[in-house]
């Protein structure tokens, strides 16, 4: 059972004070090992919430101790996570919205291949089934996807699902060697892309699709 106590003593060099129940009773032998989250260090007079119970000698101690305001720094942390991570998600899915349009767009207005925009659509399919297969295997510690793979269906013409997975799912978005490259492919992608849009590349291009047909 959980008690609510007042800390009525603390030595901070030595890491252990004592709590006194709020509903009365005798205090409470309280360690810092016994808090819940190390990196905040009490202060006399802050409320905590724990658990009693007894020390390796059997004498009376607190145990998984909670401080004051923690939970709602916990909770607080956790929901500006999930609001970073929508808002991430959200502009990535935008961003690939806009350039799959701009794909669609040219194929109809310039005559671009629509074999490239099934390909974009499709690439970019399998690199949120990579993504998202790597990130399962990176929380339970099974084999991971080489990075170079990632890299591969990025330049080749998944970047756009690629950047939506990383966004929503938060994964090698904090790596920045992972980034730089992931950038670069994107560059080289778009710049391809360009090139055969409005260079007249794409004709090459068709002649060679037909060719194979």
């Amino acid at each position: 059972m959980q008690i609510k106590g007042k800390i009525v003593s603390w030595d901070d060099d030595k890491g252990f004070g004592f709590v006194e129940p709020c509903l009365g009773g005798r205090k409470i032998f309280l360690h810092v090992k016994a808090l819940s989250n190390r990196s905040l260090r009490p202060k006399i007079g802050q409320l905590v919430t724990y658990r009693e119970s007894t020390d390796a000698r059997g004498r009376p101690c607190a145990a998984d101790a909670l401080l004051a305001g923690e939970r709602v720094s916990i909770k607080s942390n956790r929901k500006t996570h999930r609001a970073t991570q929508s808002s991430g998600g959200h502009f990535a899915l935008s961003v690939a919205a806009i350039f799959l349009v701009g794909v669609a767009a040219s194929v109809i207005w310039l005559g671009t291949p629509i074999v490239l925009l099934a390909a974009y659509v499709v690439l970019s399919l399998i690199s949120l089934a990579i993504y998202a297969g790597d990130k399962a295997a990176a929380e339970r510690g099974h084999w991971r996807t080489a990075e170079s793979t990632l890299h591969l269906f990025a330049l080749m013409g998944g970047w756009p699902g690629a950047y939506v997975a990383q966004q929503t799912m938060r994964h090698k978005t904090k790596k920045e060697s992972f980034q730089v490259v992931f950038w670069a492919t994107v560059l080289i992608n778009v710049g391809a892309f360009l090139w055969l849009s409005l260079s007249g590349g794409a004709e090459p291009l068709r002649s060679l699709l037909n060719s194979i047909i």
